[in-house]
């Protein structure tokens, strides 16, 4: 079972190859001059060299001049770039160059190559006036483990759903007495042993739960779905005998025509739109917890660039919550007079007013590197000793916490007096990111 930890890399990752795809979406070539390529974890670099250089023979008949130099440039590009690896990684290579045009109309090369997080079985190669990122979408694929338990009169089905792949664990069949009797015994002995039958029914199918969710004391699925047709299920999740760890991983118990095989078909069918809403449910309990330490007026909480950077360098922040589209950007800026360095963070409407290039002497200051804050914030949080939570603002709270709140604050370890800072926050209670500017020397 993959940890917590793990889970929010790969969290992470996903965010990153987002970003990814959005930047690569909305590139656009002169011509056909941009490559996107694609190797398995079973590719040989030495083949698809072999490849590429025949398409340079290839490449060579193009009868217009520029868009031919511009083609040959890419492929020559990509070879380089293979040329780093000795054989492809793991998890397969992705390799993406070119030359794009920019806002201005320039022309800029783009050259990417990263092994994804997770392995990628798609061979590609597409010369084209756009990177094709059909491949990186299959990457975002949730592939989290939910467990079924598909339980009735006749038996229980015990069986998990990973993305597409499904698989039956156990099957047990069980011979329960009806309601009426054949006669020569009295009714309530018979009412007796046959509460005692399916008492003993729930508490094996409890035991196998645990035996096939529980690892090393441990839920091993994201998630659990009880179905059946009959009362069997509500039974299970009201006993003493289901194991707590479990019936807290329960996401919903639902009603199907079937048991066995037929039945776990028609339970993953109904439960897809629970299982599609379980990292928004996780979101929503996430932003929850925020709002409550504001209500409680617990102190440990932050919220704001300035003030989140802040909690960030005292150590105390235990939980960062970041907005997936934070547009601030963390800017390096070089002041040409002293020599000094200074960092900011902008929104891309602050960026347009020179005061924040300038110091107080007026002197000019010089932007050396800009990235991305949140991207900053991806590669640096561990740093900091913290988990970094990704957000978006599709829920109630998302959207409140992305507008009201700045995008960004973070849960605190103890409480922190906020108001000892001397550099004021950010945030504007009416325009959402404030218009101020947001520096921090870290």
């Amino acid at each position: 079972m993959a940890s917590m930890g793990d889970d929010q890399e790969e969290n992470i990752e996903m965010w990153k190859i987002k970003k990814l795809i959005k930047g690569l979406t909305e590139a656009r070539g002169n011509g056909t001059s941009m490559i996107s390529l694609v190797i398995p974890p079973k590719g040989q670099v030495n083949l698809v060299n072999k490849m590429l250089t025949d398409e340079i023979g290839t490449a060579s008949n193009i009868k217009s001049r520029v868009n031919r130099l511009s083609v040959l440039n890419a492929i020559g590009s990509a070879q380089t770039r293979l040329k780093l690896y000795n054989r492809v990684p793991d998890n397969g290579l992705i390799i993406y160059t070119g030359t794009v045009l920019t806002d201005e109309g320039k022309e800029k090369k783009m050259n990417i190559d990263f092994e994804p997080f997770k392995p990628i079985n798609t061979t590609l190669y597409m010369c084209d006036n756009k990177f094709h990122t059909e491949c990186l979408h299959d990457l975002l694929a949730a592939d989290q483990t939910y467990g079924f338990i598909i339980m009735d009169g006749n038996g229980t089905l015990y069986g998990t759903l990973c993305g597409n792949h499904r698989e039956v664990l156990q099957k047990i069949t069980v011979d329960l007495p009806k309601k009426h009797g054949r006669g020569g015994q009295s009714a309530l002995r018979f009412a007796r042993l046959r509460l005692e039958k399916r008492q003993n029914y729930l508490t094996k199918v409890a035991e196998l739960a645990t035996h096939h969710f529980i690892t090393n004391d441990k839920c091993n699925v994201a998630g659990l779905i009880l179905a059946g047709s009959a009362d069997f299920k509500n039974k299970l999740m009201e006993s003493d005998v289901f194991d707590a760890r479990l019936s807290a991983k329960v996401l919903n118990v639902i009603d199907v025509s079937y048991g066995g095989d037929n039945g776990f078909s028609q339970a993953i069918e109904l439960s897809a739109e629970t299982l599609a809403n379980v990292k928004f449910i996780a979101e929503k309990k996430l932003i929850g917890k925020f709002f409550d330490h504001i209500a409680q007026d617990t102190g440990k909480f932050c919220f704001g660039v300035n003030d989140t950077l802040n909690c960030l360098d005292m150590g105390a922040v235990e939980t960062l919550v970041v907005w997936e589209d934070l547009p601030h950007e963390r800017l390096e800026l070089l002041n040409t007079v002293t020599g000094t360095t200074e960092v900011k963070i902008l929104t891309p409407e602050q960026q347009k007013d020179p005061k924040h290039f300038h110091d107080a002497e007026n002197n000019q200051l010089e932007t050396t590197e800009k990235i991305a804050f949140s991207e900053w914030l991806a590669t640096e949080y561990k740093k900091f000793g913290c988990q970094l939570e990704f957000i978006s603002d599709k829920s109630q709270e998302g959207n409140q916490f992305c507008q009201g709140f700045g995008g960004i604050g973070g849960l605190l370890r103890y409480q922190v007096d906020l108001d000892a800072f001397d550099i004021p926050d950010d945030v504007d209670s009416d325009s959402g990111f404030g218009s101020d500017s947001s520096e921090a020397f870290i």
